[in-house]
């Protein structure tokens, strides 16, 4: 079981991702207000604390939601879980649906260190059952 360490929306594309208290999973289409919503396979995405761990030790000071992730977890190796993996947070129910991405011509973060995290560790989910989430509770795996 892990934790959801920060829920992160932003309005438009292109512009970083702010904490929010609480976030609307909806089905078909993702979070609520978030600008990457859609109904797609990437809907929400996910990042371990853990994996920003890795780049803050290169001296980067970094908070939640820097690599534009949805939602930062602490506790599980969210980039070692299968595709099709399930993961449940209060009444909500997530499917992983791909780990990992190709950057976008060298983020910002890429540029300081020569690495990013998100292209080998984010994973993205569609949701399966909605509800609201929030900043704090726990995560686990139903099914992996």
């Amino acid at each position: 079981m892990g934790t959801i360490i920060s829920l992160n929306i932003s309005e438009k594309k292109g512009v970083n991702k702010i904490p929010v208290k609480q976030i609307e999973l909806l089905v078909d289409h993702g979070i609520k207000g978030d600008a990457h919503a859609g109904d797609w396979h990437r809907q929400v995405s996910l990042l371990a604390e853990e994996s920003i761990d890795i780049m803050r030790a290169k001296g980067l000071e970094l908070d939640p939601g820097a690599f534009a992730e949805n939602i930062t977890t602490k506790g599980i190796k969210l980039a070692e879980l299968p595709i099709g993996t399930l993961l449940t947070a209060g009444e909500t129910e997530l499917e992983v649906t791909q780990i990992g991405k190709k950057c976008h011509q060298g983020c910002a973060i890429f540029k300081q260190v020569g690495d990013c995290i998100m292209p080998r560790e984010g994973i993205f989910a569609k949701v399966i059952t909605p509800g609201t989430l929030h900043a704090g509770e726990p995560i686990s795996i139903k099914k992996a």
